[in-house]
């Protein structure tokens, strides 16, 4: 049996969640189907040793919508906390606050890089890149100290590529400062300092997809986890499920990896799934240390761009929150960019376990003895985009683009770096396009899309 709806959402995410919340406040029939049996994907919570944890580390930047925040505090109340951030980061073997603070940056930092950092910001007028990669454009804009010294290896540990292979579109998506000058603003005193703060729900990054959820349902859309996406029709506007069942949509937004998506439209094109292949990511094993001791440390969040550590962070959630913790307990998540199937991927909790703990005394942290290691497998986490991304993604968004009831939408849906605050907005304006009786207002979302080509990831 085929049901009919307004729109039919794939995926229970924050993009899918708040566009289905959006359009059902409006007395739109909304269908949402997750294949998970919770909502939220990489944005969702759970427990380890009675401790709220997260998929990795997950703050909501104030840089959000304020009418987005506004109405997220309306549906969270007190649970949503302002915070600030209290992070640090492992630069020429010395721990410096993060966000970056001038004085700290002067007394901590080796001398000689801080040296050569100036020279080459006095210098940064006269520098251009010499081709379109990550690499040139952070050399170009914050000179070669700092790229060598930060940007060039921790994005080939994030992406596991030579920054020299990655396209500039990532530098300019995910390196907020793009000049000495920039980074001056965020770090000399008397000036606000950028991402200094944030949102974070008490009990977990994930409620704020609950709420989303809840407010869904309760506003009349229909939710159905655990439901496998079998196949697509684009032209009906129809999706089959795994349990037989079909659903129509005035339009399909699709919230999942775009090449999973891709995979699944009856028939498929033939000349797109080529291309798929060619639209990788890079896949992040979480690891979590449960800890018998009130915290670890002060801190929220460590970060390593150093090679010879396998994690790019290491964050402790307990800090993000004044939250109902049991007490005596914490636990760690640190975050190790992988590819699917590597031995990083394949490792034990014993083994993933092991690497964690075996590398903090050597960055000068206090020695760890976990009481229980559960990990945690992320696929699809961050979009590499080699110098010929290009020439795969950009026919896949053509053909979308020309689908009158199939739109694509979210971090995975697009194919982008982007924060959470990022993936609401998406939600919020493709739920504007969905009018009851009228076709999917396409050209708001082509304005839409080209203001969210713009966004810039806050870590």
């Amino acid at each position: 049996m085929t049901r009919s709806y307004d729109a039919v959402v794939i995926g229970a995410g924050p993009a899918g969640l708040s566009a289905a919340w959006r359009m059902a406040r409006r007395g739109l029939d909304v269908l949402v189907v997750e294949r998970s049996e919770r909502v939220g994907g990489m944005s969702g919570s759970f427990t380890v040793g009675g401790v709220s944890v997260d998929f990795g580390s997950h703050r909501l930047h104030p840089s959000i919508s304020p009418e987005i925040l506004g109405a997220l505090r309306e549906l969270l109340g007190a649970e949503l906390q302002e915070r600030r951030r209290n992070g640090r980061i492992r630069l020429q073997g010395r721990w410096v606050a993060f966000p970056l603070r001038a004085a700290d940056m002067v007394s901590r930092l080796p001398r000689g890089f801080a040296l050569r950092a100036s020279v080459d910001a006095v210098v940064s007028p006269f520098r251009r890149p010499r081709r379109d990669s990550f690499a040139e454009v952070v050399r170009a804009g914050l000179g070669p100290t700092v790229g060598e010294g930060f940007y060039r290896p921790y994005a080939r540990k994030i992406w596991g590529v030579d920054p020299e292979q990655l396209h500039g579109d990532l530098a300019h998506r995910r390196v907020s400062a793009r000049s000495p000058v920039d980074v001056a603003r965020r770090v000399l005193p008397g000036r606000p300092r950028t991402g200094a703060g944030f949102y974070y729900p008490k009990h977990g990054f994930g409620a704020i997809c609950d709420c989303l959820a809840e407010a869904a349902v309760t506003a009349g859309a229909e939710l159905r986890l655990g439901a496998e996406l079998t196949g697509i029709d684009v032209t009906a506007g129809e999706v089959a499920l795994d349990d037989g069942s079909s659903a129509t949509g005035g339009v399909v937004l699709s919230t999942a990896p775009l090449g999973r998506t891709i995979r699944r439209v009856k028939p498929p094109p033939a000349r797109l799934v080529d291309l798929l292949g060619g639209l990788e990511h890079r896949s992040v094993v979480l690891v979590y240390l449960l800890l018998a001791q009130e915290r670890y440390t002060e801190f929220d969040a460590h970060y390593f761009p150093a090679p010879d550590v396998a994690m790019s962070r290491l964050s402790e959630p307990k800090n993000y929150r004044d939250g109902e913790d049991p007490a005596a307990r914490t636990v760690l998540c640190a975050e190790i960019p992988c590819w699917a199937g590597d031995a990083i991927w394949e490792a034990s909790p014993a083994e993933a376990g092991e690497i964690v703990s075996g590398a903090l005394p050597d960055q000068g942290l206090p020695a760890v003895e976990a009481v229980e290691v559960q990990v945690k497998r992320l696929r699809d986490v961050y979009p590499v985009y080699r110098l010929n991304y290009r020439d795969h993604l950009e026919p896949v968004m053509s053909w979308v683009a020309g689908q009158d009831r199939f739109v694509t939408l979210g971090r995975q849906g697009l194919f982008v770096p982007d924060n959470t605050h990022h993936a609401l907005a998406m939600g919020w304006e493709a739920a504007e396009c969905v009018r009851p009786g009228l076709p999917f207002d396409k050209s708001r979302w082509e304005r839409a899309l080209d203001a969210f080509s713009r966004h810039v990831v806050e870590d």
